[in-house]
């Protein structure tokens, strides 16, 4: 067993001072303590360690067009919708190793601002065609392949996407990623699981896109058909379009279809969840599930806010993600989480109590649960190492009490303070430096000079 010595390591309860904690050769915690360990095998980090961030919500592709659509003639007209048709043309150029090369990179640079596992909404499943691959899970396998170059855990999320919108046939544009029938789909999910065994750190998840993109009575028959034990995303309510075309085809919104036609529970993963009204929020809440907030994304893509102050009220449960990659820090996106409650109520108490506390607490146990994880606190005895660790150096910190430690550090820091990623007891990110990270670069550049889409 190794050991680690830190200055203060955040639990849910508060910071341990100092830490140390024991590690087995597969990165299992076995020692957690102030007291120091009868061992010589001690590694001084004299820095601060939290919990690494869980990203709840990535198409990893879309990193390859990030900062592309931001040139907005004068006179024309930019939305989703538009932004959307961009997005086609990206997921109609990138072939299976570009896509590797793309989200490898991607997935380093997550470890480098802290995250240590991704959950990869999946739905670029066919060729450029729209012809299945020999190999089903073709296009999943390179995501497993690439979070297991850079070294970040990954959920694979293969995604049902039938429709073209809600009793539309698909568009061309959408050829990559259409499963027809729900027994398509599950030969894709299955497809998937298959390809776990390449990669110990990659679990599984499932999905339907949204309740535009599927029929709805085989929403009904995906989820009640897959296996309980996964974690179930969706993206729901995130356009205002998308409502009126929900309430205008089945007479439901379409938070309100979702939470009288399916039994949601705390297996659920809601994306967005951006138009909600009141009785739609507070069953919400009740129900335990969770919605994923994607702050970065949702700003540039102009969804609208999430009513985030009173979902919290209610009790209910969220994690965080990067989604289109617009913005990777997750610093930045608790900051807006909050901000945009603080612009919109003129109040600055969007979270009651220690807001940096509660938003790391909250956001790490949901977004495990995005994973297929339950855990209790945020380092546990028998639970992998998984840790970002901020420098206690730098000017603020250094002078700064342990009960406002962390809200310094939410809000005034950026990714420059981090120290390292730490997964499964190991650093993958040290000094900025991903232990990969040159070969990484390579591959990734070659794919983009291929595209020419930059």
């Amino acid at each position: 067993m190794s050991f680690f010595r830190f200055d203060s390591l955040f639990q849910n309860q508060g910071w341990i001072s100092p830490a140390y904690v024991g590690v087995d050769e597969k990165g299992i915690i076995k020692y957690l303590s102030s007291e120091k360990p009868d061992s010589d095998q001690v590694e001084i980090v004299e820095d601060f360690a939290l919990p690494g961030f869980q990203n709840a919500h990535s198409h990893s592709f879309q990193y390859a067009m990030a900062g592309l659509a931001e040139n907005h003639p004068a006179g024309t007209a930019d939305d989703f919708w538009s932004w959307r048709e961009e997005m086609y043309k990206c997921a109609l150029s990138v072939n299976p190793e570009q896509a590797e090369a793309i989200a490898a990179m991607l997935y380093a640079e997550m470890l480098r601002v802290g995250y240590t596992h991704v959950a990869e909404f999946h739905y670029l499943h066919h060729d450029n065609l729209g012809k299945r691959y020999a190999n089903l899970a073709e296009m999943g396998e390179r995501m497993i392949a690439a979070a297991k170059t850079a070294g970040i855990k990954i959920t694979l999320v293969p995604v049902f996407y039938q429709k073209g919108n809600f009793g539309q046939d698909p568009q061309p544009r959408q050829r990559r990623f259409i499963s027809k029938k729900v027994d398509d789909y599950f030969q894709l999910l299955q497809a998937g699981e298959k390809v776990l065994k390449n990669y110990e750190n990659a679990s599984l998840g499932f999905s339907v896109h949204s309740l535009r993109a599927v029929n709805l009575n085989d929403v009904k028959t995906t989820f009640n058909g897959a296996n309980k034990n996964l974690p179930f995303h969706i993206h729901v309510a995130e356009q205002k379009k998308e409502v009126s075309d929900c309430l205008a085809f089945s007479g439901k919104r379409p938070m309100q279809w979702l939470l009288e036609n399916l039994p949601v529970d705390e297996r659920f993963h809601l994306v967005h969840s951006t138009h909600l009204d009141d009785v739609e929020l507070k069953k919400l809440a009740d129900s335990k599930a969770n919605v994923v907030l994607c702050p970065s994304t949702e700003g540039n893509l102009g969804d609208g806010i999430f009513r985030m102050k009173e979902f919290v009220k209610l009790g209910g449960h969220w994690s965080i993600g990067t989604d289109s990659h617009i913005g990777l820090n997750p610093l930045e996106e608790f900051r807006m989480i909050d901000y945009r409650q603080r612009l919109i109520t003129n109040q600055r108490n969007t979270f009651e109590g220690d807001a940096a506390a509660y938003m790391i607490n909250k956001s790490v146990a949901s977004g495990r649960k995005a994973m297929g994880i339950h855990s209790k606190n945020n380092f546990e005895i028998g639970s992998p190492f998984d840790a970002v660790v901020f420098n206690s150096k730098t000017h603020l910190l250094s002078e700064t009490s342990e009960k406002n430690r962390l809200s310094t550090l939410l809000y005034t820091s950026d990714s420059s303070r981090i120290v390292g990623t730490i997964v499964n007891g190991r650093w993958a990110v040290k000094q900025q430096h991903h232990h990969n990270g040159a070969a990484i670069k390579i591959k990734f550049s070659e794919a983009m000079r291929q595209l020419k889409n930059r």
